[in-house]
């Protein structure tokens, strides 16, 4: 990018392990309550028909439920709104279930391949929430954090509209939890506008950086380093602490991606 790529951050969601929505993890990024350590609750999926809720797995629950706490954090709509899912690997239980199927009766149930493909939260976002919005749906690994953030800004500035971005992982079943060990489920949400409005947090501006990552203390930095998604961990804190700073997250080397928070409140 040759200018830094700049938008305002007008909600955020939140769910990961002791970090049950953005409203009671802020208070913990802010460093004014401890994170206690538990297991990541999956919500039941807001806004879907009972057949399809059956059929959702830890992905899908994952990116509604941040999504729709950004949402609510804002009070926006989503009807109307384009979407970024970034994920670093997509539905890995689904992954484990059809290798395991085509090893033993080699039938695979038409549920099982479609949630196997990479937009499939996607899907169910439409599906929940009635939107016809544009959606993109990316990975890069350990960089799909920044990857969907370039991208979701990259909508803001040109379009000249919100974007909403969601990035989630979870973790994979034995023998894949032993070659990609993410150790338990974690999504963001951050809806990014083109402009300030009344329940605008911040501006976020990004550039590219040759500096390291920005770590942050532990026991946070453990699940930064250990969620792909979590990546956005020291964006997240700036935004809860309403401080001026930048942050480097990883990107793909040598590069990576500053972001620069100008809090607004």
């Amino acid at each position: 990018m040759n200018a830094p790529l700049g938008a305002y951050v007008d909600g955020v969601g939140l769910l990961g392990p002791g970090l049950a929505s953005w409203d009671e993890g802020a208070p913990v990024l802010r460093g004014v309550r401890a994170l206690v350590p538990r297991p990541t609750v999956l919500p039941p999926p807001e806004g879907l028909p009972p057949a399809e809720r059956r059929r959702t797995g830890s992905i899908v629950k994952l990116a509604l439920a941040a999504g729709q706490d950004a949402l609510r954090q804002a009070r926006a709509q989503a009807a109307w709104l384009p979407t970024v899912f970034t994920s670093s690997g997509g539905d890995g239980p689904n992954c484990h279930e059809i290798c395991a199927e085509l090893t033993a009766q080699r039938q695979l149930s038409p549920t099982r391949f479609h949630n196997s493909v990479h937009n499939a939260a996607a899907g169910y976002w439409g599906i929940a929430t009635g939107s016809t919005a544009p959606a993109n749906a990316l990975c890069a690994h350990d960089a799909s954090f920044a990857a969907g953030l370039i991208e979701a800004l990259t909508q803001v500035v040109t379009e000249r509209t919100a974007v909403l971005l969601i990035a989630y992982d979870a973790p994979y079943p034995e023998p894949l939890h032993r070659v990609r060990p993410i150790p338990d489920a974690f999504a963001t949400a951050l809806l990014l506008s083109p402009g300030a409005g009344a329940a605008t947090l911040a501006r976020v501006e990004a550039h590219w950086s040759d500096a390291p990552p920005t770590p942050i203390a532990e026991p946070l930095e453990a699940l930064r380093r250990g969620i792909p998604a979590a990546r956005s961990l020291p964006l997240l804190q700036h935004l809860a602490r309403n401080t001026v700073g930048t942050v480097v997250l990883e990107y793909l080397e040598p590069l990576q991606l500053a972001v620069g928070v100008i809090p607004c409140r």
